[in-house]
């Protein structure tokens, strides 16, 4: 499977050989790279109240300081002659122009896909050299920036005694890169690496992808199982028989237990759906594109009828799981749907692509229409304005 955007890079080759196994550098791979943002609208969006920026600066005796936006627009004048690194999260969710990059990502899937996160850094700004727990695709939007990628870490390794930052406390790389503007390097979860501005207005996009531990999975899951059980589902042995010693826990009691633990957890179907749900949970509901008033069956099959086109919102997460006779699932920001038929189809489709045209065909289904009337007024999609 070849990527649209890119020229030149077997996807699939990509998956086999370095996919959460080695670093690689790609450099320039896209048809024609365009910085996606400008560097003051970055920084206007750290100065709003909705978005999760942070400040990385150097202090006067070296080491790594961190404030938490928002910040204020007169911030960045003081900050004087040493080293920052500006951090914006989610900026995939308010700037189409940065989602569009995880397009040429679609080679893995939806679900794992967490944000984009893009930095700005003055000449020598970094945030220092540390380990992440998941994948991440170092997209080089400005300048340059020089990449050094060590050994790969794990909760042993020894990290400075910071209070906010996960620094480690010695770092011997084993490859430098200097990225330029297209440039991409990709870092499995657990390798050191540390990133160093080289010259002003020096701009990354990090695409990073979701991996949630065991426990955060075991613990979810439980929790969902302990929900559903009712009070009066109690151990029962009508079968009880006669015991030599009456301190001893029989293995016939225990079999009887474990099962009683584990058939709660053991059922596929709920965990698909309760899976389902976990995996498009928001990240944030701070993008809300539900409408103010009431969308009618006949506003949506007339803007379809007229050809308009159903847009994504950027922050919502989508997803599906398939069964038999052709039915799916669908998932939308931790909600479940079941879709059969054409509904189905169009629930599928809709997970693949940022903005579809339904047609007028659609607009003649009134399973399709209901759905995509539920998904507007939960705030998932939306009819493009500029139709």
């Amino acid at each position: 499977m070849n990527v649209p955007a890119f020229r030149d890079f077997d996807a699939e080759r990509f998956l086999i050989e370095h996919w959460q196994k080695r670093p690689l550098l790609i450099r320039n791979p896209w048809r024609s790279w365009r910085n996606p943002l400008p560097p003051d609208e970055l920084a206007g969006l750290a100065c709003e109240g909705e978005v999760e920026s942070r400040l990385v600066h150097e202090t006067a005796s070296g080491e790594l300081d961190l404030e938490h936006g928002p910040l204020s627009p007169t911030r960045f004048g003081e900050l004087g002659r040493y080293p920052w690194t500006l951090l914006v999260q989610a900026v995939d969710h308010h700037v189409p122009a940065v989602a569009a990059l995880l397009d040429a990502f679609r080679f893995i899937p939806n679900w794992r896909v967490d944000d984009v996160m893009v930095s700005y850094a003055v000449d020598g700004g970094g945030v220092g050299a540390h380990f992440d727990r998941y994948d991440v695709f170092l997209v080089q939007g400005l300048s340059r920036r020089r990449w050094r990628i060590g050994p790969q870490c794990d909760e042993a390794t020894p990290l400075q005694p910071h209070d906010y930052l996960r620094l480690l406390a010695e770092f011997e790389h084993t490859a430098e890169w200097v990225l330029e503007p297209g440039d991409i390097l990709y870092v499995p979860p657990g390798f050191a690496h540390e990133g160093v501005a080289v010259g002003d207005d020096c701009m990354t996009y990090s695409v990073g992808f979701r991996a949630p531990s065991r426990g955060e999975l075991l613990s979810g899951w439980i929790d969902h199982a302990l929900d559903t059980l009712a009070e009066d589902d109690r151990y029962t042995d009508p079968d009880l028989s006669m015991q030599d010693n009456p301190g001893e826990i029989s293995s016939a009691a225990l079999d009887r237990v474990y099962e009683m633990m584990t058939r709660s957890l053991s059922d596929r179907p709920a965990f698909a759906r309760w899976f389902g749900e976990y995996a498009t949970a928001p990240k944030t509901d701070r993008l809300d594109w539900a409408p103010e008033g009431a969308v009618s069956m006949q506003d949506v099959r007339s803007a379809m009828e007229s050809g308009a086109t159903i847009m994504r919102n950027p922050a919502s997460r989508f997803a599906f799981v398939c069964h038999e006779a052709g039915s799916v699932t669908l998932f939308v920001d931790g909600v479940a749907q079941e879709c059969a038929g054409a509904a189905a189809d169009f629930a599928e489709r809709l997970c693949a692509e940022p903005s579809i045209v339904p047609g007028t065909d659609m607009a003649a289904c009134q399973s399709v229409v209901n759905l995509i009337q539920e998904l507007i007024h939960r705030g998932g999609v939306a009819f493009s304005e500029d139709d």
